[in-house]
């Protein structure tokens, strides 16, 4: 890290175990705890996915597959085989939510 004059001050919350594995990792490294901090905040990328529209427009389809599915119950049209559309419509929803989970 190059020389330069540290005036501000950054306070965070840790639990006993994060902090003493901050610490570890800061001397396996051979860093000072700012060194390795700074070095692992400003150089890891943080994706950040915004699921929000996708999961408004799976809601959407959805309720336009269980509209369709009332008016084949009520007898307006034959029914169709819609188990193909269900099980895509099912992965495409668990693939969001697995996206969401891996942030």
């Amino acid at each position: 890290m190059e020389n330069r004059k540290r005036n501000q001050i950054l306070s965070i919350r840790l639990t006993d175990s994060e902090k003493s594995a901050i610490n570890k990792k800061s001397k396996k490294a051979k860093m000072t705890l700012t060194e390795y901090i700074l070095k692992s905040s400003l150089q890891s990328e943080i994706k950040v996915i915004d699921l929000q529209p996708l999961l408004v427009e799976l809601k959407r389809i959805g309720n336009n597959l269980n509209q369709i599915t009332r008016k084949i119950n009520s007898g307006a049209f034959c029914s169709y085989n819609f188990e193909e559309v269900i099980d895509m419509q099912r992965k495409i929803y668990d693939a969001i939510i697995k996206l969401s989970e891996d942030k």
